[in-house]
């Protein structure tokens, strides 16, 4: 038996971040939500995140953010976990997001360290305990210091796992190290949130992982945990190995991860859109390396 067959995983192993289709206007495309949602769970997604960083949260509305969750839920029903995305810097409109997601028919939270303020470390803590008695779903703390600014430490972790409805973890500190404290000291969930880690943090013990690359390849990133599993480690080695090209060019080519998986998606024509100002979409020659990354990896 594997350290992660033993592991407690509240939203399943292989959650997608899921991206939010927009129309060629801008508006937001439901029924590219919908058919989106239903083909990524039908290819492995244990659970889909909404209205993450790749979901573009900064730049929907709070209508349109309720309106993702009860669309997906339409189109995936039980099949899948929806995690709804609803932190920002302000703690009242992130319990107000929390109470929308929680009435739309999320299963759980996403809620990431307030960004741009740096609040101190007691200020961070009292932020999370307060959206999570706010609620009655469970709660995926997001560790994103390269964006928000602020790291929450491990000691902090460590406080917040004795809350009953903080239950994970999504993962992008880039702390091998602490993250294994923490999971060495709570029951904490964690969710690998940097696609290269998928398999380095499912080893130690890790509840799955949240991608954005899982987008486009949804089948061939499970299939690493799956061979993990299967005790088949040197099969999940090889697997990782072989993804490693398109994450690269996903997500460490200078752009973010919502532009890169709209212009493969788009590419491949399945439903994605444009992305909002301020960002602007992948150039051609940027979208043509993906295509061969991806048709390199899907022929493997």
């Amino acid at each position: 038996m594997t350290t992660a067959s033993l592991t407690v995983r509240p939203f399943g192993r292989a959650l997608c971040a899921m991206i939010t289709p927009f129309t060629e206007a801008g508006a937001l495309d439901l029924d590219g939500v919908q058919r989106l949602a239903d083909l990524l769970v039908s290819e492995g997604c244990d659970g889909l995140v909404l209205s993450g960083t790749t979901g573009e949260s900064p730049t929907t509305t709070d209508a349109e953010k309720a309106a993702l969750v009860r669309a997906v839920r339409e189109a995936v029903g039980g099949r899948a976990s929806i995690v709804a995305g609803v932190g920002t810097s302000d703690t009242r409109h992130t319990v107000e997001l929390a109470l929308a997601a929680e009435k739309a028919g999320a299963d759980g939270l996403l809620v990431v360290t307030p960004y741009y303020s740096r609040p101190p470390q007691d200020a961070v803590e009292a932020h999370f305990r307060e959206v999570a008695d706010a609620s009655g779903l469970p709660l995926m703390v997001y560790d994103i210091p390269g964006r928000t600014g602020t790291r929450i430490e491990p000691e902090t972790m460590i406080r917040l796992a004795e809350h009953p409805r903080i239950v994970a973890v999504k993962d992008c500190a880039y702390d091998f190290l602490g993250t294994q404290k923490v999971l060495a000291r709570t029951g904490l969930a964690y969710y690998a949130g940097c696609d290269e880690h998928n398999l380095a943090l499912y080893a130690v013990g890790a509840a799955g992982y949240v991608s954005t690359v899982a987008n486009a390849v949804p089948r061939r990133l499970r299939s690493v945990l799956d061979a993990f599993e299967a005790g088949d480690t040197a099969r999940a080695a090889r697997l990782q190995q072989q993804a490693t090209p398109l994450i690269d060019m996903m997500m460490s080519a200078g752009l973010p991860g919502t532009v890169t998986a709209k212009g493969l998606l788009g590419a491949l024509g399945l439903p994605a859109g444009p992305v909002r100002p301020p960002l602007r979409p992948a150039g051609r020659e940027t979208v043509d390396g993906l295509l061969a990354a991806y048709e390199r990896l899907v022929t493997a």
